[in-house]
């Protein structure tokens, strides 16, 4: 049987149920992250084809860049979704899942740019910018 999770936003308008196995945790810090979230984000992310969302005309993009856009709920604001125009993979944040999610830290990303108010001590790999496993914006 193939893994399986499901998720939502705060009200529930958008719901989610993924297939298939997710990336490990990856803690973004650059300014954009935190400025949407208030902190750094937090997220996995899983292949278009095995994401099923329901309720998507509750979703709103937003192109921060050229080359990514962020979804998030239209009526209560939850963060749920980071989208590389190019890729075939949607990152979905990490406390939109419902438990058990079994997930796992596994790097930090744009550490260079993270808030000065905190410090990372949890003993993972720590990126000035990214690795090359993850595409972001330059």
């Amino acid at each position: 049987m193939r893994e399986s999770h499901q998720g939502s936003c705060l009200c529930g308008a958008v719901r989610f149920r993924t297939s298939g196995a997710l990336r490990g945790v990856v803690y973004c810090h650059c300014s954009q992250c935190r400025k949407q979230s208030g902190h750094f984000y937090a997220a996995t992310n899983v292949a278009d084809t095995d994401i099923v969302i329901e309720g998507t005309e509750s979703i709103t993009w937003y192109e921060a860049s050229g080359f990514a856009r962020r979804g998030f709920c239209k009526t209560c604001g939850s963060l749920l979704f980071w989208k590389a125009m190019d890729q075939d993979h949607i990152s979905v944040m990490a406390g939109s899942f419902d438990k058990p999610t079994a997930l796992e830290g596994e790097c930090h990303i744009f550490v260079g740019d993270k808030g000065d108010y905190y410090s990372i001590d949890d003993g993972l790999p720590q990126f000035e910018k990214s690795t090359p496993a993850i595409p972001v914006a330059e």
